[in-house]
């Protein structure tokens, strides 16, 4: 029996359409999506027809909560989780213009993908939360602070703080608050006036404002000495118990 997908692909017009969908686990970030959502947006990015992609999660209370904690821990236990693909990267190496489309939770490893899309438009009960630090992970300093400033994203970052619409689109964290229902809708209108602008011109745009803010440096500074955070003993500690909390014990055997 083939395994349901975990991101559904769809077309309207000009724009593309990338669906998180795990909406029982929260759409939560485990390897199989990951594999789905990189190759979903190569397919998006060489499709000459489409001129911007929209993210969403499948359901009504996550765009997606973060990584599945179920199989990180599996990979600490087997000594893997430095292998862990980055669905942010797949969304930052995308060339056309990426609506982010966020209803419910975007907490973790989905709040870095939420900020790796070029545009936020957020439902009125979008949630925020950069929690790496409690888990002895420090992911989001390269990319938050180019979004809400210095001194807020080592507020949010430090703390771990949760982030309501409102305060999102107070400080720059969200382009726009919706009533949630017309979350999905706003973000493909959107990107349908992206769309219809010259694809040329806007690829050279977003070319443009990325190199006015380098990331690329950050970023990989950022990988790397998260890599080896990864495998010291604190973070496996606290990663650890962060799940025991999250998803139980672990199974016997």
């Amino acid at each position: 029996m083939t395994e349901e997908r975990c991101v559904l692909v769809e077309r309207r017009g000009g724009v593309g359409i990338a669906t998180l969908n795990r909406p029982a686990k929260l759409n939560a970030l485990n390897a199989q999506l990951t594999e789905e959502l990189e190759s979903a947006l190569r397919e998006l990015d060489a499709d000459d027809s489409i001129g911007a992609i929209v993210l969403t999660g499948a359901g009504e209370r996550a765009f997606s909560a973060g990584g599945d904690m179920q199989e990180q821990r599996a990979q600490l236990a087997s000594g893997t989780i430095h292998s862990r693909r980055s669905t942010s990267a797949a969304a930052r190496a995308t060339r056309k213009p990426t609506i982010a489309a966020i209803r419910g939770y975007a907490f973790g490893g989905g709040a870095l993908l939420a900020i790796s899309c070029d545009i936020r438009i957020v439902g009125e009960d979008g949630r925020f939360k950069f929690h790496g630090a409690a888990y002895g992970q420090a992911p989001g300093g390269a990319a938050l602070p180019r979004l809400v400033g210095t001194a807020k994203a080592k507020e949010l970052l430090f703390t771990g703080d949760e982030v309501n619409a409102v305060e999102a689109l107070r400080i720059g964290l969200a382009n726009q608050v919706v009533p949630s229902g017309e979350v999905l809708e706003t973000a493909v209108a959107m990107a349908g006036r992206i769309a219809a602008n010259s694809p040329g011109a806007i690829q050279i745009l977003k070319e443009s404002i990325d190199l006015a803010q380098p990331i690329d440096q950050a970023q990989d500074h950022e990988d790397r000495l998260n890599a080896e955070l990864r495998t010291s003993g604190d973070s496996a500690t606290r990663f650890r118990a962060a799940a025991a909390r999250i998803v139980g014990p672990p199974s016997a055997g």
